[in-house]
């Protein structure tokens, strides 16, 4: 059995007006993993995720790639609290978010 983990992670680049939070919600929700993600108003886009430590790694791999449009120049992460977590939607596997 692996860990699980809750992650937040920061994403600059052309990652606004190019489907990257509709990417990052298939991803995540085709995977199993919980969490939200949000445009904010710097350009970036933020997301936590939680789940199964390998599965989310696999989703932040994805995320360094993004959608066809999408032009990632950094993506940081680092753990996430409990109340980072809880801004999701009740109920929703993956919340997408107002802008920030």
């Amino acid at each position: 059995m692996t860990a699980r983990v809750m992650l937040h992670i920061l994403v600059r680049g052309r990652v606004q007006g190019v489907g990257y939070r509709a990417f990052v919600e298939r991803e995540a929700v085709r995977r199993g993993i919980e969490g939200w993600v949000r445009n904010r108003r710097d350009g970036s886009v933020e997301a936590v995720l939680a789940g199964d430590d390998a599965v989310v790694a696999a989703v932040i791999e994805a995320c360094r790639r993004g959608p066809f449009a999408a032009r990632v120049d950094a993506l940081d992460h680092r753990p996430a609290t409990e109340a980072e977590f809880g801004v999701r939607a009740p109920g929703e596997l993956l919340s997408v978010l107002p802008t920030v």
